[in-house]
């Protein structure tokens, strides 16, 4: 029996104000604390998602957090082909060895290497024949002095072919690091024996690597990204999301414990078997049976906590996010996944704080996905506004009016006769937090510092050894600052 058993056993429900974390005997300080979490075939470093809202999570924010440990889940308020274009451009951003390197044909003039070269952020390509074989190289350095009359002529009057320098397939990273500074370049074509170029590594990836030694990579070493499908279009977008490199996918829906949602993983699991997929949203026991015997790889919890859904107040539905974490995470160890552990859970909506993190973790979460938290990022979509004198950025829930005149309308099922919906969401805005990775430590610092005061060494010590205590209205004002005059926030 969990050690937090008692306090959910009641008719009443909580949710993260309602609780405090019991600080416990501790030889653990947040510095020395692991945070890693394994959601199935996805080891996180940083065990935070991004929400798949559409003023939250496009390839700029998904590359980001990626960067730092986490993984971005990519809204699809977009066509088919932007949603798959966004996963390219994440999978593009880094990579140990890029093994379908862009390319230009001999015949290209220099205005379509440039162009090129703009489009993609990148600072060199090959060029190739149409066999594949490869013929030379134009980088940023053999176009430095051109100017404007030079952009008619063909990339083979200013490309480096002669020394053009190589390596064959099969080349590890240190082995490149070596070729590289050797001959002082930054790209090295991988060629087969027949010359045909296979792949490319930069030391522009390799720096990223080192930069960043907590980014989530898939074996490849590219970044993870995360993307949503609805129930309508799951067979269209699945496919074309697997085929750009998708890591997981996420039924997005309000509401899981429905046939639709399950019939959605099917299709999936049936299709694309390799493909983890999450399910949800539930809050129940029986949410979590359903999904996981349709064949989710993980739980998505949460019915109405965002800070943007109004979902409880339009339908009176839903259930106060930390039992709903709770009572998912106890149907979930009943599920166990390839390695013998649990079924994960993803608390889904609620948090506003660090410490709810904790408390998430301690009921049972083994990630949490953030929308308001993340929004007011640089990376995030949402337009920056100065409003009184303070920076904010646009934020809203995807069953706002906005959100649902979108391609996501089906996603709160209540779409009517002549397009009609009803609106489980506002348009908002949140305060400005600047770059995403300074936001990032700030949430991961409240994190370790927590799990410090409760003693856990990692995540699995607040979920089986932390306990939970119930807090008054009168405690939780008392956990707030009181009694002064605050001059600093």
């Amino acid at each position: 029996m969990s050690i937090n058993a008692g306090l959910f056993d009641h008719f009443e429900s909580l949710t993260f104000d309602d609780v405090l974390v019991v600080p416990g005997w501790s030889d653990v300080l947040p510095a020395e604390v692991d945070t890693t979490s394994s959601l199935g075939p996805l080891t996180l470093r940083v065990p935070l998602m991004s929400a798949a809202m559409d003023t939250v999570t496009e390839a700029p924010l998904a590359i980001s957090l990626a960067r730092e440990g986490g993984i971005g889940v990519l809204h699809r308020n977009l066509s088919v082909e932007e949603q798959a274009a966004n996963v390219d451009r994440v999978k593009r951003a880094q990579s140990g060895m890029i093994t379908a390197p862009i390319s230009l044909s001999p015949t290209a003039t220099l205005a379509d290497a440039e162009e090129l070269m703009a489009a993609h952020k990148i600072s060199g390509v090959p060029i190739c024949e149409s066999s594949g074989r490869l013929v030379g190289i134009l980088t940023n350095r053999d176009v430095r002095f051109c100017d404007e009359s030079d952009m008619a002529s063909l990339v083979t009057e200013f490309m480096t072919s002669e020394p053009l320098v190589t390596a064959p397939v099969g080349t590890t990273l240190e082995e490149a690091v070596a070729v590289l500074h050797k001959h002082r370049i930054e790209k090295l074509p991988l060629v087969d024996d027949d010359g045909l170029l296979r792949g490319l590594i930069t030391v522009k990836d390799i720096n990223k690597r080192v930069e960043k030694p907590n980014a989530t990579l898939d074996e490849k070493g590219r970044l993870c990204v995360g993307a949503a499908v609805g129930v309508t279009d799951v067979a269209e977008r699945a496919e074309a999301l697997a085929a750009a490199g998708v890591d997981v996918l996420v039924i997005d829906t309000a509401h899981g414990h429905t046939s639709g949602v399950l019939e959605a993983v099917r299709t999936i699991k049936k299709g694309w078997p390799e493909l983890p997929v999450i399910g949800g949203n539930v809050v129940t026991r029986e949410g979590v049976d359903a999904l996981a015997d349709a064949g989710a790889d993980m739980i998505k919890v949460g019915v109405g906590a965002g800070s943007i859904c109004t979902t409880r107040i339009v339908a009176g539905a839903g259930m106060p996010q930390v039992s709903a974490i709770f009572e998912c995470a106890q149907a979930a160890k009943e599920h166990r996944v390839e390695g013998g552990g649990a079924l994960p859970i993803i608390a889904d909506g609620g948090v506003v704080t660090s410490g709810d993190i904790v408390k998430a973790f301690v009921a049972g979460a083994d990630a949490v996905m953030l929308g308001n938290a993340l929004a007011g990022c640089d990376e995030a979509p949402g337009e920056l506004e100065l409003v009184d004198g303070a920076m904010w950025k646009t934020y809203r829930g995807m069953g706002s009016a906005g959100a649902m005149r979108g391609r996501a309308a089906d996603r709160y099922g209540s779409a009517q006769k002549q397009g009609k919906h009803v609106a489980e969401g506002v348009e908002a805005r949140v305060r400005y937090a600047g770059p995403l990775h300074e936001l990032v430590n700030q949430l991961v610092g409240g994190l370790r510092s927590g799990m410090g005061y409760a003693g856990a060494g990692e995540l699995d010590d607040l979920r089986y050894r932390t306990r939970l205590t119930r807090i008054t209205g009168a405690g939780l004002r008392e956990s707030h600052p009181h009694d002064v005059d605050v001059l600093r926030d």
